[in-house]
């Protein structure tokens, strides 16, 4: 029997691809239907911004340990949440949590890592981008890392929560990341993580001018993994 994960999700599109590439990338090797038991806790992004907006990272463990409590009295093994931003709570969570974690940052760098990338570049919230969840595990993996710049970040981060997070995809989004991306490219990075977990909702690799590292995806593909359910390549 495949062990039963549990998601801490926070914006719906994102943890809405996270969970059907679970359900639907499990049932790959396994036959029709057949995939890991899953269960999902969302607490409303509102009370998640609340607490980012103003710095208050502790109060966004305390979201993400009550949705961990649910989770772990459904019967929960583990625990993923496809969001880049709120790991920077995982300081305060960890300690506490009555379950373990597979970290988002850690399974795009050991990715990073198997495909013989260098310098990744970073894109996502202005929140993540600007902290230090992606530089501290790529380090750890010997990657190297560049940001977008000040203006970058912002526009980035307006697209995310005015529109991504709103199952709103413009092709006014798509050419700003592909310009965003084509300039991290000139920099010198030869990949780049879409470290929102909306952001794979309109770039890909065959619309993005690096190869990417596709964070919800990605996650998904490694708690099938600790499951023990062999996910698609």
């Amino acid at each position: 029997m495949s062990r039963h994960i549990g998601i801490v999700a926070c914006s719906a599109e994102g943890a809405s691809l996270c969970y059907l590439t679970v359900c639907l990338e499990g049932a790959q090797p396994h036959g029709r239907y057949v995939h890991p038991e899953v269960s999902l806790h969302n607490h409303p992004l509102a009370d998640y911004m609340r607490c980012i907006e103003a710095g208050n990272w502790p109060g966004v463990a305390e979201l993400m340990l009550d949705s961990a409590a649910k989770l772990a009295r459904l019967g929960a093994d583990f625990l993923i949440c496809p969001d880049n931003t709120i790991h920077q709570a995982m300081p305060w969570v960890l300690p506490r949590s009555p379950l373990p974690w597979l970290h988002i940052a850690e399974v795009v760098a050991a990715h990073a890592v198997e495909r013989g990338f260098r310098t990744l570049g970073i894109t996502g919230t202005r929140y993540l981008v600007d902290g230090e969840v992606y530089p501290e595990k790529l380090a750890a993996h010997g990657l190297a890392c560049l940001r977008p710049s000040a203006a970058e970040r912002a526009e980035i981060n307006r697209i995310i929560f005015e529109e991504l997070v709103c199952g709103v995809f413009r092709p006014e989004a798509v050419a700003y990341f592909q310009q965003v991306l084509a300039r991290l490219r000139d920099a010198g990075c030869d990949a780049v993580v879409l470290g929102c977990t909306e952001i794979p909702l309109i770039m890909n690799d065959a619309n993005s001018p690096l190869p990417t590292l596709d964070s919800t995806r990605l996650l998904a593909r490694a708690a099938l993994r600790r499951a023990g359910a062999p996910a698609a390549a």
